[in-house]
């Protein structure tokens, strides 16, 4: 079954800085463009590290003398708080290595690393870790999107029909706003438990609801996608 990949929602054109950016270039951009990180590329355009709003705010309170520890990294640097910013650059600022994905990988994949790292973009690279694009959590919520008709059609064509090899019209199949319910009987009782999981794995699907049946299994079954 076709799952959507990265690289059909990533941003190709993306803002980026190089390690000697300095401080208030860094600021500039991430406000000129209103996003929240850069990726941080060496001469070949490799993706060396990321440096975000948080990184910049945590420079702007350990300037005053109230904030947190500066980090270990800056040290030596000639830019502690109290020597003003233009000693920093995006190469000091950034986290590295930065977490990043593959235009190949599946939106869930992309979520699970998302949501597992605690970040809320992440730099799309190739195989030699070169700057592709850029992906956000936006971007991904993206799937959710897809027509009802269309999550529909998937699961007549690619899963009643592709996967279990049934009648298009076996099962009925309807979608409102991403929640599939099934009704119908089946040929097997094993294919219940098929049926919905290959639903459920859908891009686009909020929840599967199911009032199946098949020879052997008595009355029909209900369940509510959890």
């Amino acid at each position: 079954m076709k799952h959507s990949k990265v690289g059909s929602l990533m941003v190709g054109d993306v803002v980026s800085v190089v390690p000697t950016t300095p401080f208030k270039e860094v600021a500039k951009r991430l406000a000129e463009h209103d996003i929240s990180g850069l990726p941080v590329l060496d001469e070949d355009d490799r993706v060396v590290g990321v440096v975000s709003e948080t990184d910049l705010l945590v420079r702007q309170a350990a300037a005053t003398g109230n904030g947190p520890a500066i980090p270990a990294s800056w040290a030596g640097t000639g830019a502690l708080p109290g020597d003003g910013r233009d000693g920093l650059t995006a190469g000091r600022l950034m986290s590295s290595p930065a977490v990043t994905v593959h235009a190949e990988e599946t939106i869930a994949e992309a979520a699970r690393t998302m949501l597992r790292r605690g970040v809320e973009r992440m730099p799309v690279v190739d195989e030699e870790n070169r700057l592709v694009g850029i992906v956000t959590r936006r971007d991904l919520l993206q799937v959710f999107l897809r027509p009802d008709a269309e999550i529909r059609l998937q699961v007549i064509e690619e899963v009643l029909v592709a996967a279990l090899g049934l009648a298009p019209d076996a099962v009925d199949v309807h979608v409102v706003d991403g929640r599939v319910t099934l009704e119908g009987r089946l040929e097997a009782a094993r294919q219940i438990p098929v049926l919905v999981k290959l639903t459920e794995q859908m891009d686009g699907v909020v929840s599967v609801s199911q009032h199946l049946a098949a020879p052997g299994d008595g009355s029909p079954r209900t369940r509510n996608g959890e």
